[in-house]
């Protein structure tokens, strides 16, 4: 069945429910890279330094990360329904309290507890969405994918709009938007059942133990340094307007979306998933180390090329880790996520430090470094990672329900 069809569980024919919950979890991508374009614009209006402002995204990250071995424990306890609503309401309060902060102190802190709630929200987003859905999974799965994508795009572009008058307003905007969310996850979505199994504390650290899991996990977490990297530090380098910034990484998510919902697809499809995702951590070394030593214009292109690579890794990333262990594909995703974090919490406050010991260009050379380390492991440990590998297809990723935050 075409998932675009418009007839009955098309794309375009589903409950009030699933648009509820889509729509939520744009808003809710929109957060990772709201702060983005406004920086700069926090430093200077809180006296604070780019490694001081930079612990909005280690804060988030951080917990996001220890978050994972929770969100599982939760929802397979309270429903899905209620973890949703759980997770929105956190992100309403500490969006709302970060837009009133006082210092990068506060900020920091308030930051972190909505990286609580997103981490609740998002990784029970899509097992909702697809439980919910008419005429089976493929259409949900496309809209949970485009929320994803269009919520990386736009969150840029939102802080830029809300962000050129006050930093203040992308926080009162965000959280303006997750009310809303709420409510309409309140009317429209009717608890699920419960998973039959509960999922314990520990359960995600035990997959690590396979292998395969592993060696996907700790590649994607010298992957996710370089990531964060460019998502973090990069708008110091740049030093732009928030509208300009903004418009450099809406660009940015338009290629990550597309080269992660179409593109990364038909790669692998061609090529095999291990030469793609080695390929393309390479390709993102290069053009990171350009970022790091070109003009400013050079910079500018190389940021908005790194989308199309990030798209492609994520996706690749995604499939070999859910697909090369035997471990239920909710815990797997879960010890998977629990790993890469921690690199996302990491690259936003080593970047500019590293800068601040060295100079500019360092900070991008060791996102380099850690994109080729990712792709040997890739390469050192490709029997581990074979497994399935060569047959992966989009179904891997989100079968069984399971949510892999922000891909």
């Amino acid at each position: 069945m075409d998932p675009f069809d418009a007839g009955a569980g098309g794309l375009l024919k589903q409950p009030k429910s699933v648009w509820a919950t889509a729509g939520a979890s744009v808003v809710a991508f929109m957060g990772i890279g709201l702060v983005d374009p406004i920086l700069p614009s926090i430093a200077q209006g809180l006296h604070a330094t780019a490694s001081q402002v930079s612990l909005l995204f280690t804060s988030y990250f951080l917990i996001t990360a220890v978050a994972m071995l929770v969100t599982g424990f939760v929802s397979s306890r309270i429903g899905g329904r209620k973890t949703l609503l759980l997770g929105l309401a956190f992100v309403v309060v500490f969006a709302g309290l970060a837009g009133t902060s006082g210092s990068v102190g506060e900020l920091v802190g308030f930051r972190a507890g909505w990286g609580l709630g997103n981490a609740l929200f998002v990784s029970t987003a899509l097992a909702v969405i697809v439980g919910a859905a008419a005429g089976g999974s493929a259409a949900a799965i496309l809209l949970y994918e485009s929320a994803l994508g269009l919520g990386m795009a736009c969150g840029p572009l939102l802080g830029a709009l809300l962000g050129d008058a006050s930093w203040r307003y992308p926080f009162f905007g965000t959280a303006f938007l997750m009310a809303v969310g709420f409510l309409c996850i309140a009317v429209f979505l009717k608890e699920q059942p419960k998973p039959a199994r509960k999922t314990s504390l520990l359960d995600p650290v035990k997959a690590l133990g396979h292998g395969g899991l592993a060696s996907a996990a700790v590649s994607a977490f010298f992957y996710n340094y370089t990531f964060f990297t460019v998502l973090a530090f990069t708008p110091f380098v740049l030093n732009m307007s928030p509208y300009r910034s903004g418009a450099v990484f809406f660009a940015w998510g338009v290629l990550l979306a597309v080269f992660s919902v179409i593109v990364a697809p038909r790669l692998q499809k061609r090529f095999g998933s291990l030469k793609v995702l080695g390929g393309s951590l390479v390709l993102l070394a290069a053009d990171v180390l350009v970022l790091g030593y070109g003009s400013h214009t050079t910079a500018v292109v190389c940021t908005i090329l790194s989308g199309a690579f990030i798209g492609v890794n994520n996706t690749v990333y995604t499939e070999l880790a859910l697909g090369v262990s035997d471990a239920p594909r909710p815990v797997a995703s879960a010890g998977y996520n629990f790993v890469r974090w921690f690199a996302a919490a990491a690259a936003p406050y080593f970047a500019p430090k590293i800068e601040e010991w060295t100079d500019l260009h360092i900070p991008f050379v060791v996102a380099a470094v850690t994109a080729v380390v990712g792709a040997l492991v890739v390469v050192v440990r490709r029997k581990a990672l074979t497994h399935e590998a060569e047959e992966l297809e989009p179904k891997h990723a989100t079968e069984d329900g399971v949510a892999v935050f922000a891909n």
